[in-house]
This record gives C-alpha cells, structure tokens and sequence, in this order.
C-alpha cells in the first residue's frame, strides 16, 4: 500500500488540533503525520489498520497513536453510502509534549504513555465513552478551556487499565530505518517548508544527486513529479484550513499555504478536488448539518 503524509493543521494562538470528520474522507488511507493523535470513533464498524496491527472497530473504540506510525480506518459501509461524522481527533505535536513535560511536574507520569504510544495504544470501550462527551467538547472550545479539557482526557487515558499495544516492536524498527532514507527526509523538508519556494536543485543536493537523477527518484518514490507533489500537500492543508476555521477567507488560506495568486490556487484546488474551495467548504457544513442518529 502507498504510504500517504497527512498534513496536521494546527491553528495559530493554538498547541493541538481538535476535530471531527465523516466517511468517506480524504484522511482515510494509509497514512502518517508526525503528530500524536487520540482517535475515537463515533460510529460505523469495519477494520482497522496501526504499524503491523490488524483489528475490528465499532463505535466508542479509542485509539492512541505517537509520531509517524502508520494507520488507516476502512468502514463497512456500502459504496454510495456516506457518513457525516464517524471519527474525531485531537492532534499535537512533539514540541507541545515536550513542554508540557518539562513545565508541569505533575505531567511526568504521562511520559510512559507517550513513549509506548508510537507503537498504538488501544483502550477498552469504556475508556472511549469517558472521553466522549469531553472529545465533543473540546473540538468547540476556546481558549484555556481546551486545556483544561485536554488535560482531563489525558488523566482518563492515564486511569485506563484494559489497553493493549498494537504494533510490534520489529515493525517500529524497520520504520525508524525507512524515516532515515534520503527521500523521506526531502518530503519532510517540504513539509516543513511548504510555504517558502524550495527549488529541485535545492532538495536534489540533499541526497547527493544531479538534479535529473533525483527527478527520477522523487517521481518513483512519490508516483508524481515534485510539482505537482508540493500542489497536492498544499491543497490538502488548504482543505483542512476550510474545515477547521469556517471564518478563514479562502483567500488568505491560499497565501498561507503557499501559492502566490488567487486565481492559481482555485485553478489546482478544482483540478484536484473537482469543486471550489467555497463549494468544499459548503460542502462539508452541509454533511455536518445532517442529523446523526439516536
């Protein structure tokens, strides 16, 4: 299977992501991001994939994973069928654990559980229907109130006694050893700077090869040209800006990810996406609106 970045938008004035979204949804593959992430699931059933680690979900199953481990969540559902709130999430990275643990002494019991978190914690359903109401909370809160509600989600996980680690030691060996390839150092420069114009010459240096040669390598490794590569995780972290921050104007989303014109980014956001960045953003209130059942 394609190994896919997920680009983790994190807004300003902020220290983690917290949102939700439905089924089919474009974070739905086999993917990695370097943050965190506490995973609940809200409803449908299917099979789960974390590292090496294959299992059954149902609604209420909570899931903890640490950086760049591998994960995907595939619904039972049937093809036509849509579902406009199946998972919701909270995102942090490294950076917002590390000061975490170094400014609250009270928080060193917490630094097991990240440890053992990259390679998959799951809890026992109880866990998930414990954090649940508070999960719905923090995704609409502001301010010192989406602490106060991280830190008593994390008290919970903490609490838990059934959890069971996911993926195999070996498997998160092998993975430390593919990170350190020189394209997936490329890739997580771009990533890193995605905003600024980072040349081929630039990134072909990196791993010590012409710039043909490594044109070559990035198109087999990514099954695209670096172009198009650097428009797509853009468009992807212009979709999430859309979804999490419904005040954004779509044109200062454009600049923040990157593209220098108006008319350029809704040109690559259509051709990708087959619809305007205003119609994605209706769209996606739109499945919100819709009624969960009972």
């Amino acid at each position: 299977m394609q190994l896919d970045l997920e680009l983790v938008h994190i807004r300003d004035g902020e220290s983690f992501a917290a949102w939700r979204h439905g089924y089919p949804f474009r974070t739905v593959r086999w993917h990695y991001h370097p943050e965190y992430e506490i995973h609940l699931v809200v409803a449908t059933d299917g099979k789960f994939y974390i590292g090496d680690h294959v299992g059954e979900f149902s609604p209420g199953q909570l899931i903890m994973t640490g950086p760049n481990l591998p994960q995907n969540w595939i619904s039972n559902i049937g093809d036509a069928e849509t579902v406009p709130h199946r998972t919701e999430v909270i995102q942090f990275p490294q950076s917002f654990v590390d000061k975490v643990l170094d400014a609250f002494p009270e928080a060193d019991g917490a630094r097991a559980l990240f440890e053992r978190s990259h390679r998959g914690i799951l809890f026992d359903y109880a866990t998930g229907e414990a954090i649940r109401p508070l999960m719905a909370r923090l995704i609409g809160a502001r301010g010192t109130l989406r602490l106060a509600l991280f830190f008593e989600i994390l008290d919970i996980l903490l609490q838990a006694k059934k959890t069971q680690t996911l993926s195999s030691l070996s498997f998160m060996l092998d993975m430390a050893k593919a990170e350190e390839s020189d394209m997936n150092r490329v890739i997580a420069h771009l990533r890193d700077h995605l905003t600024e114009p980072v040349s081929e010459s630039e990134l072909a240096e990196m791993t010590g090869q012409s710039q043909s040669a490594f044109s070559r390598s990035f198109k087999r490794h990514t099954g695209t040209t670096l172009v198009r590569f650097r428009n797509q995780i853009r468009i992807d972290l212009a979709c999430q800006m859309l979804v999490s921050d419904p005040d954004a104007r779509v044109s200062d989303i454009c600049f923040d990810v990157g593209f220098l014109n108006l008319s350029n980014f809704n040109r690559h956001f259509l051709r990708l996406k087959g619809m305007s960045p205003s119609e994605f953003r209706q769209t996606f209130a739109e499945n919100k609106a819709v009624p969960m059942p009972v």
